[in-house]
């Protein structure tokens, strides 16, 4: 099972915070609007989720 990060769009405040930090770059800001998550990309370390301001992203396991 893969771990995979999700973000909250409804409350995701756009800045940024997760992208810098996530070291597979499997985060973008779409534009301008809300964080969008790659999951081929994404690994579930979860540092987005640590570093996010708003909390609004969790690691989840995702059935494949």
């Amino acid at each position: 099972m893969k771990r995979t990060a999700v973000v909250d769009i409804r409350l995701c405040v756009s800045c940024g915070a997760c992208a810098k930090v996530c070291p597979r770059s499997a985060i973008a800001v779409y534009k301008g609007m809300y964080a969008k998550v790659t999951r081929e990309r994404c690994v579930g370390c979860g540092l987005c989720a640590k570093t996010c301001p708003a909390s609004v992203i969790t690691v989840v396991t995702a059935d494949e």
